[in-house]
């Protein structure tokens, strides 16, 4: 019994200093400090510049068609031509085009003369990179240049590459010897 007695005690004297015991359950709380709105702040205007390049052209030094007889059609690959354009423009397009020489052997006499009118340019198949729609166009080769792939609604740098095929249709009264001329492909 003294025990109880001794803890009654001891808390009427507690509460008889003023001194209250905290409840066993009491929740304690915190109020978060955030920082004042509209606090110091700092603003930096960044720039910088996307570079553009040129509009190029590629293809082989030389080609090799192979051979034929009179009267028959020589054809082969001339190698891959590229198209590179390095302009980076919102709206991009581009011509190539092409023209050729005469073909000739030896003194280049009449018959020793394969006109450019006897050869036919076909671009193939077009490989794309970048936003250009490549379009090719079959042409019989002439002297002035004609339009062979057409690149159109392109946005930024693009590319387009193509192996033309050359179809020479040999004449019938074309000399033995191998015929030399030049394949000139642009872009604009």
């Amino acid at each position: 019994m003294r025990k109880a007695v001794g803890l009654g005690l001891s808390a009427a004297a507690i509460f008889a200093t003023g001194l209250s015991m905290p409840a066993a359950s009491a929740a304690v709380t915190s109020t978060a400090v955030s920082a004042p709105p509209g606090g110091p702040s700092a603003q930096t205007t960044v720039t910088f510049a996307v570079t553009s390049g040129a509009l190029t052209i590629t293809a082989p030094a030389t080609a090799n068609l192979g051979s034929g007889a009179p009267g028959t059609d020589i054809s082969g690959e001339v190698g891959t031509t590229t198209v590179t354009d390095d302009r980076a423009l919102l709206s991009a397009s581009w011509n190539a085009t092409a023209s050729a020489t005469d073909f000739t052997t030896a003194g280049g006499t009449t018959p020793e003369i394969i006109p450019a009118t006897d050869v036919d340019y076909a671009p193939g198949t077009i490989t794309t990179t970048g936003g250009i729609t490549a379009t090719p166009h079959d042409i019989t080769l002439d002297h002035e240049p004609q339009l062979v792939v057409a690149g159109t609604a392109g946005v930024g740098n693009n590319t387009a590459s193509w192996d033309p095929t050359l179809t020479v249709h040999v004449p019938a009264q074309a000399v033995t010897g191998t015929y030399t001329g030049t394949l000139t492909q642009s872009v604009s």
